[in-house]
């Protein structure tokens, strides 16, 4: 789509207002908006300032001044809101030298699409991530001096299996029991139509979605899979999938988290990424008669993830709360392993077909509280890692390595237990990020910096209510 045809949409469509958005540097959408009377192709051309210094991981208040220039291709009409909108999803520069700004996150993702074909390796990635998440219908938290506390409530959640009904609010049962929410029909699955309507409005939007199932914790845990798409369109999806669910929840009047673990001792949320390469049409990652039909290519991008993962972590688990989901149990890809259709293994490798299009590897670490653009560009350079340098991923383990004996188990490496710990892993170990230009220092050190000013600190510093239960009488 050129910026004529936008043009043209939004005078066919009967647009109102023209909605501008990018991804801060944490991974949030942020937007602004115009009367569609303002909206010409200098838009395009020109681009429109905003203030760095006010967005998360950018510009110093004394370097504040930036452009968003739109991209024509990422028009879509937003399906919620009264005014008809028109949304642009848009890159960031720098006014000054008029180039790509090196903390943009989308301009990551652009860069590693580049990366690969210059290398000659691929032409084109293919991603395809499973975003889990909880609809809640009462949320309550706050922190003070004095006071800390969450709460989260859910009709659907087990708990409230022996609450008392009243009239207006009667107890009808039919609840999934605490780690068997897989699947069950309604009415134990209350969320069937909700998801059904979160669907059409990505679809609305131009998302493929393949197929919308309950998950498994109780409480309202669902997942909704897209197809799989090329790099940047597929992070570019992820937050309309996320924008999407949590408006069609809001409607309805409940609320979506992606947050990897609201629940304790029931299965988090993960966002397992399936990835491949492809060449010419052809599947790089396919032939047929090696173990799971994994070419050399595929065994060597895998060895690439496991040597860096616990890197890879820092951007793909990036959070205090991703390290409650990666624990032993409740489906945590905790062990630095690989196996074919062995969920215990961190990557896995799907045998539902054994078709070429099909082949592919399933990182099943990150979670959905990552940056997409810089998630799936820090996957894709440990893996071309991995097959530049020819790393063995070691034999595969088709185990249930949450069962192994004692010795046995030892001698598997598992995923470091907290956000310090992987952050130090990023700090010591990312000169894979910076090939090719794909990321850079500032990016890299900017993260950092933020998450352990921001997140990290902040967290370690408050007491923690288990506390008061371990030490308030000693």
């Amino acid at each position: 789509m050129t910026p004529k045809d936008v043009i043209k949409l939004a005078e066919t469509k009967g647009v109102k207002i023209v909605d501008f958005r990018f991804i801060d540097l944490p991974g949030t959408w942020q937007h602004f908006s115009m009367p569609v009377t303002e909206f010409d192709e200098s838009v395009f051309t020109d681009g429109l300032g905003f203030d760095g210094s006010s967005i998360r991981g950018f510009q110093t208040i004394d370097e504040s001044d930036m452009l968003l220039m739109p991209d024509p291709a990422t028009a879509q009409l937003d399906p919620f809101t009264e005014v008809p909108t028109l949304v642009l999803i848009c890159d960031v520069r720098d006014p000054v030298t008029g180039q790509a700004y090196s903390r943009d996150p989308r301009y990551v993702a652009k860069k590693v699409e580049a990366y690969v074909k210059k290398l000659g390796i691929a032409d084109t990635i293919f991603i395809g991530p499973e975003l889990e998440f909880f609809v809640f219908d009462d949320v309550r938290f706050d922190q003070t001096y004095n006071c800390g506390y969450y709460f989260i409530d859910s009709d659907a959640g087990f708990w409230n299996s022996g609450r008392q009904g009243t009239p207006e609010r009667p107890n009808l049962g039919y609840r999934p029991k605490y780690k068997q929410g897989y699947f069950p029909v309604p009415p134990a699955d209350q969320f069937q139509d909700l998801r059904s309507q979160m669907v059409l409005a990505l679809e609305s939007v131009g998302v493929k979605v393949e197929i919308h199932h309950h998950e498994v914790a109780t409480g309202g845990q669902g997942e909704i899979d897209m197809r799989f798409d090329s790099l940047l369109k597929m992070a570019d999806s992820v937050l309309w999938y996320k924008y999407c669910l949590k408006n069609t929840a809001r409607k309805a009047g409940k609320t979506v988290t992606f947050m990897p673990k609201p629940l304790f001792q029931d299965n988090g949320s993960g966002m397992h990424t399936h990835q491949s390469l492809w060449k010419d049409g052809k599947n790089l990652f396919y032939k047929t008669g090696g173990y799971a039909d994994l070419s050399d290519m595929a065994r060597w991008y895998i060895g690439g993830i496991l040597k860096h993962a616990p890197a890879l972590c820092g951007l793909i688990a990036p959070t205090t709360n991703s390290y409650r989901r990666l624990v032993p149990g409740y489906e945590a890809p905790i062990n630095l392993a690989y196996s074919q259709r062995n969920r215990s293994a961190c990557v896995r490798i799907p045998m539902y077909s054994k078709s070429e299009k099909a082949k592919r590897i399933e990182f099943r670490t990150p979670d959905p509280t990552c940056n997409p653009y810089l998630a799936f560009a820090a996957c894709v350079m440990a893996g071309l890692d991995g097959v530049q340098n020819k790393i063995d991923p070691g034999k595969p383990i088709d185990k249930d390595l949450y069962d192994l004996p004692a010795e046995e188990a030892k001698s598997i490496k598992q995923l470091p237990g907290s956000l310090e710990e992987v952050l130090n892993a990023l700090e010591a170990d990312h000169e894979f990020l910076l090939k090719g230009d794909v990321f850079t220092k500032d990016v890299i050190e900017s993260w950092i910096e933020y998450k352990r000013k921001m997140e990290l600190d902040p967290v370690r510093l408050r007491p923690h209510p288990w506390e008061f239960a371990l030490y308030f009488d000693i």
